[in-house]
């Protein structure tokens, strides 16, 4: 069993930046690949990025290439996104997710979720 807590969210303007921590409790961290994804209002839930357990690999969405980076610091159990120039349809909840064995980009392959935090990116 793994414990996720998500923070960071708030609000913030367009072209500002703001970072995400996810700490985890429970099972050995190290074990686990980890995954940001985001709900917006009315929309379905969406990946965001994904990191292995060593922090080797990473894969992003489109939508937030070259401005969002995921990372993880398996001696905190903690996994990081920090999000910069942030524009206002970034809006949405934020939730992290862990997974047995490598990363990946499906929701549905995720086996822990956090509660989420809210990021919201006014214009």
């Amino acid at each position: 069993q793994v414990q996720l807590a998500e923070s960071g969210g708030g609000l913030v303007q367009a072209g500002g930046s703001l970072r995400l921590s996810c700490a985890a409790s429970g099972r050995p961290f190290s074990s686990y690949g980890m995954g940001w994804f985001r709900q917006a209002p009315g929309k379905e839930r969406e990946f965001v990025a994904t990191i292995n357990w060593s922090g080797g690999s990473t894969l992003y969405a489109d939508s937030v290439k070259g401005r969002f980076t995921v990372s993880r610091d398996n001696a905190k159990n903690t996994v990081y996104l920090q999000m910069n120039s942030l524009k206002p349809e970034d809006t949405a909840v934020y939730y992290c997710a862990a997974k047995y064995g490598s990363s990946g980009d499906a929701a549905d392959e995720y086996h822990y979720w956090g509660q989420g935090t809210q990021v919201t990116v006014s214009s």
